[in-house]
């Protein structure tokens, strides 16, 4: 496969969006089926490193289940 390929893959993965409500899959912000809000459905990337982990497990779970 060629670089100019991967690149068109990659950046259509980043601007593809999914509904919560519906589950419509699309490229727009806003849904087509039921006018709400999309959202990216892909997680974001791991990395041992994550300067905000600590912070996303205290508003998930609470400040005493936080480590």
């Amino acid at each position: 496969m060629n670089s100019s390929f991967l690149k068109k893959v990659s950046f259509m993965k980043s601007k593809l969006r999914k509904c919560g409500v519906c589950g419509e899959y699309t490229l727009e912000e806003v849904c087509a089926r039921c006018g709400r809000r999309t959202m990216n459905p892909t997680p974001p990337r791991f990395s041992p490193k994550d300067p905000y982990g600590k912070y996303r497990r205290m508003m998930k779970y609470g400040r005493d289940r936080s480590a």
